[in-house]
């Protein structure tokens, strides 16, 4: 009887800790219960996550109606497009780790400055390559393996995407901003309102309804863009009208030269962090691209499903972040270190679960999203292969992103280097040419690497250096 009352109060407390970081509230995560601390950061940015990866799968569940061609358009535009999305992430990392470092020391005002001079940068950023997006989408096409039938169809989409990507850019930013300053609920919240418009949107505008007339391919990347930028205002509006515990105003985005520079270096090594580790995944994807549309249409299938269940781990990897970067600042190193473990510990019975489930559950669930039987059966294997490695994604992305938050960028970006361009890519290529010569090969390289990838991450995490960054 004790144990179930023990129990039960435990599950209670559990679901009034969701309430609150659902709800969000200012709280200082230098004292206190560490893992209540995490509880309180994860849920929020789990559900940002989750949200992120709904855009994925709603995108490809509309687009994969019309047929594959339409589905390897996307793969394609979406592979070189995960270069904004590197160099956003990477500015968007350094966004936590300096606001996540100001606050931890009480300095309020710099926080709020800091963001605001990386919302600077990523605005110049963005049109330079909206301009380039737009004028070379067709040879990107091309490069990636699109015949000139695809090309000619589907081109619009690619160039959509491409001249939106200052509100992926910015998306990406301002959440950094505000896990940094620990209102994660912030971020969710507008991950859930762009994806609530772009549900509405993409199939309204793919296959139009009454006078609205259906765009095909074309209006998902207008759904997709519209979504994202109405979540962008919400987030405007939380930094300048409705304030929280930092203060926003149009004047701080005046350019400080001292601090632009120090955005520039961290958020550069950030953006080549990401852009070592997104390029490989654009390689194997060219690497797909040799075999036919139908296998490229699965793995494009299945790696929007994993990463529908790898997001969540992310959101933990975030909180990890900025648990990482507020303790340093209070000056609390080995506070911060456990907070790193727990948070590795709760990602690893996660990512068991996830594994679990797809060699249980993977064929129904590609079913649903393709009723191309070639393509279904590319997308099962990519699954029930890739998930193996999924318990080392999670303690790469828990290590990795606590660097992040220390503002140590250098290091994660060694470790993608060495487990993708060293081991993944030559690995997968030498599978697929001479020995296994299928689809698989891929699959394979990437458990391998991934294997390589964890054990690294462990290894200089355990060594301590991080804990001497100063930013």
């Amino acid at each position: 009887m004790t144990q179930i009352t023990a129990a039960s109060a435990k599950i209670k407390r559990f679901f009034t800790l969701f309430r609150q970081a659902v709800a969000g509230s200012e709280q200082d995560y230098t004292q206190g219960s560490i893992r209540v601390a995490v509880i309180l950061l994860a849920i929020p940015m789990i559900l940002e996550m989750v949200m992120e990866s709904v855009f994925a799968v709603v995108d490809i569940f509309f687009v994969g109606k019309p047929g594959n061609g339409a589905v390897a358009t996307v793969a394609y535009t979406e592979s070189v497009l995960s270069l904004v999305y590197s160099i956003a992430m990477g500015f968007s990392m350094a966004a936590t780790a300096l606001v996540a470092r100001r606050v931890g020391e009480k300095n309020y005002k710099e926080a709020a400055h800091s963001g605001m001079q990386i919302i600077l940068f990523a605005f110049v950023i963005s049109v330079i390559t909206s301009i380039v997006g737009i004028t070379f989408a067709g040879s990107i096409l091309r490069f990636m393996g699109g015949d000139e039938k695809m090309i000619a169809e589907n081109i619009r989409y690619t160039q959509i995407m491409y001249g939106g990507n200052l509100v992926i850019m910015l998306l990406f930013l301002i959440n950094g901003i505000f896990r940094g300053a620990g209102d994660a609920s912030i971020a969710m919240r507008a991950l859930l309102i762009s994806n609530t418009c772009n549900i509405i949107l993409c199939p309204l505008l793919i296959y139009g309804l009454g006078p609205i007339p259906g765009l095909g391919l074309k209006g998902a990347a207008i759904a997709t863009t519209v979504g994202r930028g109405i979540g962008v205002l919400y987030q405007l509006y939380r930094l300048f009208i409705r304030r929280g515990l930092l203060t926003f105003y149009i004047e701080q985005i005046k350019p400080q030269k001292d601090l632009l520079l120090q955005i520039i270096s961290l958020g550069s090594t950030g953006a080549v962090q990401f852009l070592v580790s997104s390029g490989s995944w654009i390689f194997l994807t060219r690497l797909m691209s040799n075999f036919h549309d139908a296998a490229v249409a699965g793995y494009q299938i299945a790696i929007r499903l994993l990463i529908f269940f790898l997001l969540p781990a992310w959101g933990l990897g975030n909180a990890a972040a900025t648990l990482t970067g507020q303790n340093l600042g209070a000056g609390q190193p080995e506070r911060a270190e456990k907070s790193v473990w727990i948070t590795a510990g709760y990602v690893t019975v996660y990512m068991v679960a996830v594994s679990l489930f797809f060699f249980l559950f993977g064929t129904p669930v590609v079913n649903f999203m393709n009723s191309d039987p070639q393509a279904r059966h590319y997308a099962v294997q990519t699954l029930q292969i890739v998930s193996l490695s999924y318990i080392f994604f999670g303690i790469e992305m828990v290590m990795l992103n606590a660097f992040n938050g220390a503002g140590d960028n250098r290091t994660p970006t060694l470790v993608y280097f060495v487990g993708y361009w060293l081991f993944q890519i030559p690995l997968a290529w030498v599978l697929t040419k001479y020995y296994i010569q299928s689809p698989n090969g891929i699959f394979i390289a990437i458990v391998i690497s991934q294997f390589i990838t964890a054990l690294l991450s462990y290894f200089l995490f355990k060594r301590g250096k991080w804990k001497l960054v100063k930013v």
